[in-house]
């Protein structure tokens, strides 16, 4: 019965989201149609309102039962110049962050751009399409200078082993336009959500997460000591070891 229940409220969850993403397309067109054009204070107002359905999804699936949240230090998010690199365990990590950080940029895969219940969101707000280009360096080094930015920086969602790799370039962003690198660790039990997943098969248990704001990095403390690429794949590789240490945990 427990799993009837939740297959139903999943499925409505999503459904509703569907829809509401659809109808955001004529909220946000005032903010969407000055794309990419926009000012910084028209992308934050979007960004409220964005955020403001997805906590409202959020609290439906956690009454639910479908998933529980706990958050942690997120008060230490949205400075200026502040790259946040989180890892990517399932569908719902950038809606947990973003429905109570909603003064954040984020990188998104570029396909996005194609799908009516997620293109005027995109538009509106203000994230940067993963371009893979030199262009989106120079995207991310401006962004840096006034705002934070949230990259996950595997690229896809993590596997069902549980490893955390990550491409460097996420990395390489950091060390050459970010005042400060912040780490967030989202830890998940049990596993579900993944890519490749189909939504219906969702876990018989409640879905648990945790997401932890971790200490601050200072990019200075890397280049000082080392060249750029040698101190990239440093911190690179010291990042992937503390982030799967804390999922481990």
């Amino acid at each position: 019965m427990r799993s009837f229940i939740a297959l139903l409220l999943i499925g409505s969850a999503f459904l509703i989201f569907a829809f509401v993403g659809t109808i955001l397309n004529l909220v946000l067109y005032p903010y969407a149609r000055k794309y990419p054009h926009a000012s910084l204070n028209s992308q934050l107002q979007a960004r409220k309102i964005v955020a403001f359905i997805w906590r409202v999804f959020v609290k439906y699936i956690s009454w639910g039962k479908i998933i529980e949240v706990k958050y942690h230090g997120f008060d230490k998010l949205g400075r200026p110049g502040q790259l946040i690199l989180a890892n990517h365990p399932s569908l719902l990590d950038v809606v947990l962050i973003f429905s109570q950080a909603n003064n954040l940029n984020c990188i998104v895969k570029k396909d996005l751009l194609k799908k009516p219940s997620t293109k005027a969101a995109i538009k509106a707000c203000g994230f940067i399409p993963n371009t893979e280009s030199e262009e989106l360096l120079e995207l991310c080094d401006q962004t840096l200078k006034e705002q934070a930015l949230l990259i996950f920086p595997e690229g896809t969602r993590t596997g069902w082993d549980g490893e955390i790799k990550f491409h460097r370039g996420a990395v390489s962003i950091g060390l050459r336009s970010a005042k400060v690198i912040t780490p967030v660790v989202i830890k998940m039990t049990p596993k579900g959500l993944k890519k490749g997943q189909p939504w219906y098969k969702i876990p018989r248990q409640t879905m648990r997460y945790e997401i932890f704001v971790g200490e601050d990095i200072d990019p200075q403390d890397y280049l000082q000591a080392k060249p750029k690429p040698i101190a990239t794949r440093i911190l690179n590789q010291e990042l992937e070891e503390y982030f799967n240490n804390m999922t481990k945990e």
